[in-house]
């Protein structure tokens, strides 16, 4: 078993498109070389723009490598409740900025001739209790009479035509959801970048941020500086740098993940015959799809805890056990892949992006990343161009969470809650 991203193993391997030190003069540095900032690179530079991408490890190193390769509209949380929180028209704009950030996906694939075996398959929204088909059902009515009339409940009497199990009570089906291959989707959203001029470095993290007369910044790493005239943050849960003002405002979070080895196709035709995105409604969410090469990828939080090498094990054991439970037919399936990554929470869930003292960001995707990160990228080009207008997020604001300033103690008791939660809602 490989204690190693997938998604990052079995995608080719991204060759800097800059030598030697980052230096000289740049419009725009954009600061991460996940999703948020090879796509802000790539539109920058469509644009004309000199831009500088400095990542702190190698492309794709952190969130935008480590997930469960969906690309899904609509929100994790409940759309009831969410329109109920920031009102019916608002969480419908922010639902059809999560249509949009597919739609961006697909259109750079298909544009860049990216070969990453992106399909709209749909999503699988499964319901771990009666009650919660319930809850389903509010959203769904909801979503089908004012933005998403291709949303449909799935009674748990018509299950078996979507899922080889019977541990769940129904679902949520949302048609214009994808699954694509991450690794080589980012390799070649940076391999495009680079073909219109744009310089990523590897291995050069920001050290340093300084803000100059006339706007423009000092953008510090140890072996070089370049000179900007605009900063983007696409950084999510690092934590290195001067960014102490996010580090107050995003929790960490382990998600983790396992890949089987290569199944049967009729074995896969019985558990999950459509191909869907599938996820269910628990706290200790559990998530699964196939992958491109007809293994089965099976995620989820497992634990609240950090991801490191002994945290990834034990989680990859508890998950093994989850999977079976929803598939036992999967008991003797050999496990070849195991990791874990850091989802960057914010408080409500919901990502943040805009502009502080001259420095842009975008961040905080909380579980929605492959879409919204790639899509808020290219908006992120255009607020940098002079469209604030364009940033769905823009009216958010973003307070530092209290009592916190970077180290999680509070992980451990919020995962003691939603576990509670679990056995009794």
């Amino acid at each position: 078993m490989k204690m190693t991203s997938y998604w990052l193993d079995s995608a080719p391997s991204f060759t800097s498109s800059a030598a030697g030190p980052p230096h000289g003069d740049a419009d725009v540095v954009v600061v991460g070389a996940g999703f948020t900032g090879l796509s802000a690179a790539l539109a920058l530079a469509r644009k004309g723009a000199r831009v500088v991408v400095l990542e702190a490890g190698t492309i794709l190193n952190a969130a935008s490598g480590r997930n469960g390769g969906m690309c899904n509209n609509g929100f994790a949380q409940d759309f009831h409740g969410l329109s109920t929180r920031l009102g019916l028209d608002r969480a419908i704009g922010l639902y059809r900025a999560f249509d949009a950030a597919v739609s961006k996906v697909e259109s750079i694939v298909t544009e860049e001739g990216i070969k990453c075996d992106f399909k709209r398959v749909g999503k699988l929204k499964l319901a771990a209790k009666p009650q919660h088909y319930e809850k389903l059902a509010r959203s769904q009515e909801l979503l089908a009479r004012h933005v998403d009339p291709e949303t449909r409940m799935l009674p748990r009497g018509d299950l078996h035509t979507e899922i080889g199990s019977d541990r769940y009570y129904g679902g949520l089906i949302f048609e214009k959801s994808a699954g694509m291959h991450m690794g080589r989707f980012g390799h070649g959203l940076a391999e495009a970048a680079a073909r219109r001029g744009a310089l990523i470095y590897q291995n050069a993290p920001v050290t340093g941020l300084r803000r100059l007369a006339g706007q423009m910044h000092d953008v510090c790493t140890p072996s070089g500086t370049v000179r900007a005239q605009q900063v983007l943050l696409a950084t999510g849960t690092s934590r290195i740098g001067p960014f102490g003002w996010i580090r107050r405002r995003i929790v960490p979070v382990g998600a983790f993940l396992i890949v089987t080895e290569p199944l049967p196709v009729d074995l896969l035709d019985r558990l999950t015959p459509r191909r869907r995105m599938t996820t269910d409604t628990r706290n200790f969410v559990n998530y699964f799809r196939v992958t491109p090469d007809s293994r089965l990828l099976f995620g989820g939080r497992a634990r609240f805890a950090a991801s490191n090498a002994a945290s990834d094990l034990k989680s990859g054991v508890i998950l093994r056990e989850s999977m079976i439970a929803v598939f036992p037919e999967l008991a003797d399936a050999r496990v070849d892949y195991c990791w874990g990554g850091m989802v960057d929470m914010t408080r409500d869930r919901l990502p943040r992006a805009g502009e502080r003292d001259g420095v842009y960001f975008s961040m905080g995707y909380s579980g929605h990343g492959t879409q919204m990160a790639t899509y808020m990228g290219a908006i992120m080009a255009e607020v940098l161009d002079g469209k604030p207008d364009l940033n769905p997020w823009r009216e958010f604001d973003w307070p530092a969470i209290p009592g916190y300033f970077g180290w999680a103690w509070f992980l451990p008791l919020i995962g003691a809650y939603y576990r509670y939660q679990d056995l009794v809602r």
